[in-house]
């Protein structure tokens, strides 16, 4: 799981480049055509990660239920967030992804709870099939993202 975990941690440096480089107002907007903006995908793709491997699994996630409830499957933006939001999410990218590395290394994802994902219909049965979603996720996420940026700068 070395390579998962690497492309993750790559994903995530770019969703924190992104962040970086935008306007609090650029991260918020919702260009016409779009349902969602730069920063809900990105709090979408830190929670999603929790679901699918913390909750899946039984395990206790790191995030919030306001969090949870603001960025998980079928919500959407309901206003703008502030910049510190902002440094939440960012500062979520990194700190999850080390501690769901650290309590894989341990062992703790002994028990998982099947659940077929709605983008491509596959059943999850385990942590590393859920794993290996999580980075299709996040490149799928990474590339509404790039369409986010590419229609603000028009």
């Amino acid at each position: 799981m070395d390579f998962t975990f690497q492309v993750l941690n790559n994903i995530r440096s770019i969703f924190n480049k992104i962040i970086a480089d935008n306007t609090l107002e650029n991260l918020n907007k919702i260009p016409e055509g779009f349902n969602n903006n730069i920063i809900w995908n990105i709090g979408h793709v830190v929670v999603s990660e929790q679901l699918l491997a913390y909750k899946l699994s039984g395990l206790d996630m790191m995030l919030s239920d306001e969090i949870i409830n603001k960025y998980r499957k079928d919500s959407k933006p309901e206003g703008s967030v502030t910049q510190e939001a902002v440094n939440e999410i960012k500062a979520l990218l990194f700190s999850t992804i080390e501690k769901t590395r650290s309590d894989y290394d341990k062992g703790l994802f002994k028990t998982y709870n099947t659940y077929t994902v709605s983008t491509t219909g596959n059943t999850l049965t385990h942590i590393e099939e859920a794993l290996q979603f999580i980075v299709i996720h996040e490149g799928l996420h990474y590339g509404y993202v790039l369409a986010l940026l590419k229609a603000i700068k028009n």
